[in-house]
């Protein structure tokens, strides 16, 4: 699942930065803007994954110690 959000996230922001460029060469200011926008919500999807797997991580980590300590 956080893997899933961080490859979908990678995407959106690769579609944003190829939005951004086409709507620089092409003076298109409203595609512009909407590649920034879609490179930055790919961004917070990556960290959200991320955020997942860290969280998953620790989870699992104290499991372990508990299980350890009993």
């Amino acid at each position: 699942m956080a893997e899933g959000k961080k490859i979908r996230g990678k995407a959106q922001e690769a579609m944003g930065k190829a939005k951004e460029k086409t709507g620089k060469a092409t003076g298109r200011d409203d595609l512009r803007l909407k590649g920034a926008g879609d490179q930055m919500a790919g961004k917070a999807k990556q960290a959200a994954g991320e955020a997942t797997r860290n969280a998953k991580a620790t989870k699992d980590e104290a499991k372990g110690k508990m299980r350890r300590h009993t």
